[in-house]
Formats: structure tokens, C-alpha cells, sequence
């Protein structure tokens, strides 16, 4: 019987030590997440919608102070996306309702202050992430955040309706004619 070459006896031993059967098993096993991954994870959760492309949410709730990768142009679409559920919800709720009404209901359900009052309560504040000096819990840091996300959910799931699902459950309205039965 021919000896093995000790590289092959020193790396079962040291496979041995580690408490590793296989070289490949240390690779397979999942890696600490940071506690961003895991708000995000949370997030997900909380909405309602399991990202396919995690990136986007990474991205969604990165503020422009942070890194040149952010969620602005998300936003951009975020917002529209919101605009468009709020003013579909007025007119179901209503198909003879005036267009300064369908206006009004898509301004204020999209509005800086409801969309900041919806992020705060999603926890945007502690999830996204801003360069020193930029205050997390603005209203501007935490609607833009907010915006950014529900883009986020139209671009990984190709449509807007999926991004009205998560605005509508991210939403906490009073009780006007945009608030509908979903």
C-alpha cells in the first residue's frame, strides 16, 4: 500500500481540528449577516414581499449622503407608482369623482408627510442607511427611503401593482374616499 503525500495527511488532519468534514462544507455553511441584512430581512417580513433581487432593497434603503448607489431613482418611480395607487383607489371608489378630488387623493396619500408617517412606522429610520451628519429620521430621509422601496418592489417584480400592495400596506390613511376597501 503506497503512503499518502502529507499534504493530503496534514489537510485531513487539519479537516479533523476544524470540525470540518469536507473542504467545500466551511463554503457551503451561511455567513453571520450583518445587522443590515437582517433589517432588510425584517423589512421584507413586515411588507409583505420577498425580494428576487435583493440588491434593490439594499439599494432602496441607501440614502444619496452614503454612497453614489442609492435609492433615488427608485424613489422617482416610487412615487409614481404611489400616485397612481392612491388616484386607482379614488376612482374606484369613485369613477364620477372631479379630477381636483382624484388630484387631492393621490397628493396627500403620496404626500411627503403621509409617506414619512408610513417609513417611520415600517422602522425606516433604523434601516436605512445615511452618512454621518444626515439625520436617518427626517422627514425628506425617511419618505424618500420609503418611495425608493416600494420602486424598488415595481422593478423587481416588473409591474406596479406589486409596489401598490406594499404602498397600500405601508399606508395608514384617514378616512377619506382613497381609503376603500383594498
Amino acid at each position: 500500500m503506497a503512503t499518502p503525500p502529507l499534504a493530503a495527511v496534514l489537510l485531513l488532519l487539519l479537516l479533523a481540528v476544524s470540525g470540518t468534514s469536507h473542504p467545500q462544507a466551511a463554503a457551503a455553511e451561511p455567513l453571520a449577516s450583518s445587522p443590515f441584512d437582517a433589517a432588510l430581512a425584517a423589512l421584507q417580513k413586515q411588507i409583505g414581499y420577498a425580494f428576487r433581487s435583493p440588491d434593490l432593497l439594499r439599494r432602496a434603503m441607501t440614502h444619496a449622503s452614503y454612497s453614489r448607489e442609492n435609492g433615488r431613482a427608485l424613489a422617482v418611480l416610487g412615487l409614481a407608482a404611489s400616485q397612481s395607487a392612491a388616484a386607482l383607489r379614488a376612482l374606484a371608489a369613485d369613477r364620477d369623482a372631479p379630477a381636483a378630488a382624484v388630484s387631492r387623493a393621490a397628493r396627500d396619500a403620496a404626500g411627503e408627510a403621509a409617506c414619512a408617517a408610513a417609513g417611520a412606522r415600517a422602522g425606516i429610520p433604523a434601516i436605512v442607511r445615511v452618512a454621518g451628519g444626515t439625520k436617518a429620521a427626517a422627514a425628506p430621509v425617511v419618505c424618500g427611503a420609503l418611495r425608493a422601496l416600494v420602486g424598488a418592489v415595481a422593478v423587481d417584480n416588473g409591474t406596479a401593482d406589486a409596489a401598490a400592495e406594499v404602498f397600500w400596506r405601508l399606508q395608514v390613511l384617514s378616512d377619506t374616499p382613497t381609503t376603500a376597501a383594498m
